[in-house]
């Protein structure tokens, strides 16, 4: 029998994932590994998709996502983002992960090179991989706040360099870029003609003064925003994020969404706009304890000596294990097996993020405290 794909065969899995099913095998593991926030989707959010369903609103609907929902959008990212942006700019897609791989496809070709931060989310490597494209890593350090800076990136950029994906607030270290450091990355895009994919998927949370989109600095239309519902909402199995681009580039996103999800399931659709259209208290509610949690973490760390980056947003600690002499991997496993806890090795997130771990504040808070005071002792012990 024929063999199958090579890429895909020798492609490595998420590390957050080969976690998750290790972690599973231990019934009362403590699991800081995943960004699934513990909050209930809001009720008036499942009450439009239920009204959805019995009104039969079940059938296709445009690849690009019902106007209602694209108008929406449009208006949050207007008014909150401070995007000036219409409908035509708007892609709605099966989640921010879609938008992603949908943009990554409509903009590159195979052979092209994708600039992704060391660290920085493990799905943009397998998009790039699975598209074969070349991941190529920029660092980023820790007495900068692990912040892209352009003079990091510049030396890397090469013939194949077509894309830079920026990630603010980051997952996984938290941080926030400034708006100087933004234009200096755009500017340096703009060079060496360049496309700027930016997640901006935590923007609703930021611990600090709101954080300034890359949109702001987007003057001929080469930065594509990705935002979700999934964190923001509390709506990560409904899968709704959306893409934001130039009219012209949001028509060759949508062309790229026809043979890999058509379109985002019609109700879970109304129930996006039900969720911008509504109360916006959960957004401040999760937003604030995701920053109480996030102090309480920081304390219990801090008391122990573990050296922890600050996070300015998202929901994420990026904590320094190298004090324990072991490497990130065996650091992570051991955690596990001997203390009952669950964290993402460092080099999930990029090759040279070996002295880190990632945790994730989406747990409840006494179970978060635990299992980080769990960590801090393992830290000493093996030390």
């Amino acid at each position: 029998m024929t063999s199958a794909s090579r890429i895909v065969s020798t492609m490595g899995r998420s590390g957050i994932r080969e976690v998750f099913d290790l972690a599973r095998q231990i019934p009362d593991c403590i699991h800081l590994e995943a960004g699934e926030p513990d909050f209930p989707t809001p009720p008036h959010v499942c009450e439009a998709a239920t009204k959805a369903m019995r009104d039969g609103f079940t059938k296709y609907t445009p690849n690009a996502g019902i106007p209602e929902l694209r108008e929406a959008i449009a208006e949050k990212v207007t008014l909150r983002n401070q995007i000036p942006v219409t409908p035509e700019h708007v892609i709605v897609t099966t989640g921010a992960v879609m938008a992603g791989y949908s943009t990554i496809s409509a903009l590159t070709d195979p052979g092209d090179g994708v600039l992704l931060a060391d660290p920085s989310w493990p799905n943009f490597r397998m998009m790039a991989e699975i598209q074969s494209l070349q991941a190529q890593y920029f660092p980023t350090f820790a007495d900068e706040g692990f912040v892209p800076r352009a003079e990091h990136i510049e030396p890397l950029i090469t013939d194949r360099s077509k894309l830079i994906v920026l990630n603010s607030p980051s997952n996984p270290t938290g941080a926030v870029i400034e708006p100087a450091d933004l234009r200096e990355l755009i500017d340096l895009a703009r060079r060496y003609d360049l496309w700027v994919m930016a997640d901006e998927v935590y923007d609703e949370m930021v611990f600090g003064e709101a954080m300034t989109s890359a949109g702001t600095f987007n003057d001929d239309g080469r930065v594509i925003l990705l935002y979700s519902f999934s964190k923001t909402y509390a709506m990560t199995g409904w899968r709704v994020g959306y893409a934001v681009a130039a009219p012209d580039t949001a028509g060759l996103i949508v062309k790229c969404q026809e043979p890999n999800t058509s379109s985002v399931n019609a109700p879970a659709q109304k129930a996006a706009i039900a969720a911008l259209k509504g109360p916006q208290d959960v957004v401040f509610e999760m937003r604030d304890a995701y920053r109480e949690r996030r102090d309480g973490a920081l304390a219990v760390l801090d008391a122990a000596g573990v050296p922890t980056l600050k996070p300015d947003g998202a929901i994420y600690l990026w904590i320094d294990v190298s004090g324990s002499g072991l490497s990130d991997v065996d650091f992570t496993r051991r955690l596990i097996i001997d203390h009952h806890v669950a964290t993402v090795p460092g080099t999930a997130f990029g090759p040279a993020s070996r002295a880190n771990v990632r945790i994730s504040l989406a747990t409840a808070p006494d179970l978060l405290l635990e299992g980080v005071d769990r960590l801090a002792a393992a830290c000493s012990q093996w030390s």
